[in-house]
């Protein structure tokens, strides 16, 4: 099967280590795929790759098998996507601006856009320039999935949302995944990855350090157990005897794999005053896989 969406060893160097290297991914029909990493590094210039507004200094970037700088024109009329930083005319009220940008992309049907505006009870009556991040936040996902699009690319989609609305963005790209789209999604929050994408991508530093299923990635988490101690001596002699654990407060944090049966014997010979447990997130599993230290190098 072709990939969708392609980039292969694709490098955009802007000096003093910004930009990507050797970059290389594959999205396929249907899927959504997230791209993961913390502010700077490198998300947006890959998503900038894929619009055609810049060139990559080395490698190729396609969507459809058509080359994202030269058949940028093409590859857009079929193509929903919401920058991480949206500009869009202050003086127009949010409605003037849809109906202008579904004029552009020769969307006549507005059934989904008003669809789309109820879903993120979004007001689009006042003009831009008055509305807060949130609110034209809404109104730059309502552009990105109103012409129903086969493909779409969304550059930290959740940005200035309040939980709900999170949610119902989440609801919305799975609604789109079961019509089909292919959905590419930056973020730095992995909560909405973990729920909606099939597999996911990690960039540090303007390089790709995995790629992974997201069933893998639910495999491979461990638990995470913070234990707090009947006195500090008897946390300081667990920290001492335990490489592993890392203090917390007043607790103490150990990381789990397979059965606890050893660390819960071992526990038994201390004071224990309480114990909770909780699952990886996506977040630590990768920075315990890769030896990350989430600082990214300024790319954005």
């Amino acid at each position: 099967m072709n990939p969708v969406i392609e980039l292969r060893d694709v490098t955009k160097d802007y000096g003093g280590g910004r930009g990507v290297f050797d970059v290389s991914l594959a999205v396929e029909q249907g899927e959504v795929f997230g791209f993961l990493g913390p502010n700077g590094a490198g998300k947006t210039v890959t998503m900038r790759n894929l619009m055609g507004f810049i060139k990559p200094g080395s490698g190729a970037v396609s969507i459809n098998g058509m080359d994202c700088f030269d058949d940028r024109a093409k590859i857009q009329r079929d193509l929903g996507y919401l920058p991480g930083e949206i500009a869009i005319m202050d003086e127009m009220t949010g409605t003037k601006f849809l109906e202008f940008m579904a004029g552009m992309k020769k969307i006549r049907d507005l059934r989904r856009m008003r669809e789309l505006i109820e879903l993120f009870e979004l007001d689009p009556s006042r003009k831009i320039r008055k509305m807060s991040k949130g609110t034209k936040q809404k109104v730059g996902l309502v552009c990105a999935f109103m012409g129903s699009p086969g493909i779409v690319l969304l550059d930290e989609p959740t940005s200035g949302l309040d939980p709900l609305m999170q949610s119902r963005f989440i609801d919305l790209v799975l609604e789109e995944k079961r019509r089909g789209a292919t959905i590419m999604l930056s973020s730095h929050l992995f909560e909405e990855v973990e729920r909606t994408c099939d597999r996911v991508a990690f960039i540090r530093a303007g390089r790709i350090a995995a790629i992974e299923t997201m069933d893998d990635v639910r495999k491979s988490r461990k638990r995470v157990f913070s234990v707090a101690f009947s006195s500090e001596a008897e946390q300081s002699r667990s920290l001492a005897s335990h490489a592993e654990a890392r203090a917390s407060g007043s607790a103490i944090e150990v990381v789990v794999s397979g059965l606890m049966d050893g660390f819960v014997k071992d526990l038994a010979t201390y004071g224990v005053a309480d114990l909770s447990a909780r699952e990886q997130s996506l977040e630590e599993l990768f920075l315990h896989l890769y030896g990350m230290d989430g600082k990214g190098a300024g790319n954005e």
